[in-house]
């Protein structure tokens, strides 16, 4: 496992883990981002937010907001 943000551009993987307090628990669930989901990693640019495609939808994590998910990246 590794987290969201070491996913290079391209990359596809499942969410495993999921830490962080409950705010950011709350937050990160509500929009879909949630065990067992599959994510596809958009756009992964040093110094930038991340986009990442989830559930039909296309969400920007900060960086600091990704290390909190871990995920299996599928080759």
């Amino acid at each position: 496992m590794v987290a969201l943000s070491k996913v290079r551009d391209g990359e596809e993987g499942v969410i495993m883990d999921v830490s962080g307090d409950k705010r950011y628990l709350s937050r990160i669930m509500s929009v879909g981002l949630n065990i067992g989901c599959r994510v596809k990693m958009l756009q992964n640019i040093k110094c930038r937010p991340l986009l990442v495609y989830g559930r039909d939808t296309m969400i920007a994590l900060n960086r600091e907001e990704a290390e909190h998910i871990k995920v299996e990246v599928r080759a």
